[in-house]
């Protein structure tokens, strides 16, 4: 049963500095704090870097989030236009065209 709790950057942070900076082990920070190992490494993985790289990743998955989005829309506009195009010209084949 997972509990859904959001912690703060702030506290994130701190827990990683306890692993990287005072060198406690992952597992002793991670029981202490009531959070699981594998969140704990997430959070290593994501806070160890410094802030400026942090933000520059975030605005590069948002900006990919952006072009798949765009490309999902564009990707359903080509099928539409190769659909009508299957069925004008099979009107303009039939001669039924009004």
């Amino acid at each position: 049963m997972s509990k859904d709790y959001r912690y703060s950057d702030e506290f994130k942070q701190e827990a990683v500095n306890q692993v990287t900076i005072h060198g406690y082990a992952v597992v002793d920070v991670a029981t202490r704090l009531g959070i699981s190992d594998k969140t704990l490494y997430n959070w290593i993985k994501i806070f160890s870097k410094p802030v400026k790289k942090r933000l520059e990743d975030n605005d590069l998955q948002t900006e990919i989030a952006r072009l798949k989005r765009e490309l999902k829309r564009v990707e359903q506009e080509r099928n539409i236009l190769k659909e009508a195009a299957v069925f004008f010209a099979s009107e303009s084949k039939n001669g039924t065209r009004s």
